[in-house]
């Protein structure tokens, strides 16, 4: 999957909020976005790095202690 199909994703699944929304005022979308998007992200990296947060870290161009913060975020296990 390319960039251009991860953008596609997430312009439908955009589109298809604001359909559901039904005339209703959105509200805080990117915080939105950001967390429905963060944390499969960091599990999916984490788990090709069979558990390495250092690994992961560099593969997602973070620093360790901010992935770490993150996973707490999330809750996400180590």
């Amino acid at each position: 999957m390319d960039e251009n199909d991860i953008a596609r994703c997430v312009r439908k699944a955009i589109d298809g909020y604001f359909k559901d929304l039904d005339g209703e005022k959105p509200c805080a979308i990117y915080d939105m976005v950001i967390r429905s998007i963060e944390k499969p992200l960091l599990e999916s990296v984490l788990y090709r790095a069979k558990g390495n947060q250092t690994h992961a870290a560099q593969m997602l161009g973070l620093n360790r202690n901010t992935l770490r913060k993150k996973m707490q975020d999330y809750r996400i296990k180590g």
